[in-house]
């Protein structure tokens, strides 16, 4: 028997290989015996799934479980995102939700994700318990069979959404618009939000392709090259992209220049206070950039810093009144939303941004940065086996350098991986507990400066021997 483990966000793994009917049924009968274990099954189940290959057939076998254990289904009658999903569980007032998705990774995976009753991601404590009983051999308790129906979570969002979203504001700019759902679940619902309030709409990969045209489907710079094309082509204002579950999100400016998740949550997140007038606290994962904390500074906003993983962000957003929580990954939602990350919400405020002041996206970057400072970042995944992993991380608590790239250290944290504060920046080392990799972010305020920094870096590297 395969063993099931959950990562940062549920279970993923290779269709036909690990991913399997059998598997999948495992991992249904484990959420079916949680939720009755934990009284919730008094509330309907939300099922929902994104465009991959059979994700439908498996959706459907995880209902049949569930009606089998006397919870009823309400399962969506489309592929449909991941932020429509969890928003369904609180517009239904559901027990929670199933999400059968690999998000951004490549075609051949396949995973699943459990959204609890608070419409976010389910906390460790949560996928640890799941987890453990997909492991065993424990089978539901049976009951009178409840219904499945099937249900349109479109919708309601349609409607929710344009509380945080002013699409009177974006139809006066009459924008030229070009916008890649990259082939998954964004192209159900936001090109008709777009085609309400855009002054011109171009779609690009608009069809469903459980191949994503033989790219991942991550709205990365380097799988968005036809996206930029075709603004520059079009002389368009804006280039919007999700991933295939559409709860990350890409942006390209009028230049065909693309723009990353860390100066988009910069923008959103200074946009939100100076036009806005949001207030609260703002939340980020280590891993994403400090510029939010100098908007926030002069503010006198407060900064959380999480782990990576939006589960993280998703606790203290459910605590306390958080204009935005981001991650560099391009997870992003705000404050009166669901805690869970939102790439169509995300590629509505960064078009209404653009609408409401009435600039580019690369004419308010410049001016972010002449208010607080240039920000140049980079992240590298470093193949290292496991005993270097040990050895560096080791390296870097108790022997760390007294300077980088000129700059001396200031701090450490250690929450994930390590985090080396710098005068005018920071690296941060988090080792993957899945693969032969260890992730390394570098950010100063410049690229020189960023070079600088990784040149040492690579020094330590050498003098470990890895």
């Amino acid at each position: 028997m395969d063993t099931i483990k959950f990562g940062t966000d549920g279970w993923r793994a290779v269709i036909a290989k690990e991913f399997t009917f059998e598997n999948v049924c495992r991992v249904g009968k484990a959420i079916a015996i949680y939720l009755k274990k934990h009284g919730k099954d008094k509330h309907p189940l939300i099922i929902g799934y994104d465009p991959r290959f059979l994700a439908d057939e498996f959706a459907m076998e995880i209902g049949k479980i569930c009606s089998k254990a006397g919870i009823r289904v309400l399962i969506s009658d489309k592929d449909a995102a991941t932020p429509v999903i969890a928003f369904s569980v609180r517009d239904k007032k559901a027990c929670g939700a199933v999400m059968l998705t690999a998000s951004h990774n490549p075609s051949k995976y396949l995973g699943i994700k459990f959204i609890p009753e608070y419409a976010g991601p389910a906390s460790p404590e949560i996928a640890k318990e799941i987890e453990g009983l997909s492991n065993s051999s424990s089978e539901p308790e049976p009951a009178a069979p409840m219904s499945i129906e099937k249900f349109d979570p479109n919708e309601a969002y349609e409607r929710y959404i344009t509380k945080f979203a002013d699409l009177e504001t974006i139809k006066k700019a009459k924008l030229n618009i070009v916008y890649d759902p990259m082939h998954g679940s964004g192209r159900v619902l936001l090109p008709k939000l777009l085609a309400k309030a855009a002054g011109k709409l171009t779609l690009l990969n608009e069809n469903r392709d459980v191949l994503f045209g033989g790219k991942n489907p991550e709205p990365a710079e380097e799988n968005l090259k036809e996206l930029s094309a075709k603004v520059v082509e079009l002389n368009a204002d804006l280039g919007l992209a999700t991933d295939g579950d559409a709860d990350r999100f890409g942006v390209v400016d009028r230049h065909g220049s693309f723009f990353s998740a860390n100066q988009v949550l910069s923008l959103v997140f200074w946009y939100l206070v100076e036009h806005k007038k949001f207030t609260g606290s703002v939340v980020r994962s280590l891993a994403t950039t400090h510029m939010i904390d100098r908007i926030a500074e002069k503010h006198r906003i407060k900064v959380h810093e999480t782990p990576v993983g939006f589960k993280y962000i998703a606790e203290i957003m459910m605590k306390e009144e958080v204009i935005l929580g981001g991650e560099e990954s391009g997870g992003l939602s705000i404050k009166g939303h669901i805690p869970e990350k939102d790439g169509l919400l995300a590629d509505l405020l960064i078009t209404e941004m653009v609408a409401k002041t009435k600039k580019p996206v690369d004419q308010l970057w410049q001016e972010l940065i002449s208010k607080f400072g240039d920000c140049a970042g980079e992240k590298v995944n470093l193949p290292i086996s496991a005993p270097d992993k040990e050895k560096l991380v080791r390296f870097l608590k108790t022997s760390a350098p007294e300077a980088l790239g000129g700059q001396k250290v200031t701090g450490r944290t250690e929450s994930d991986g390590v985090k080396l504060l710098l005068e005018d920046g920071w690296v941060a080392v988090r080792p993957s507990g899945t693969e032969d990799i260890a992730r390394v972010y570098f950010e100063s305020g410049s690229e020189k400066k960023v070079a600088d920094i990784e040149k040492d870096f690579g020094r330590i590297l050498q003098k470990l021997g890895i």
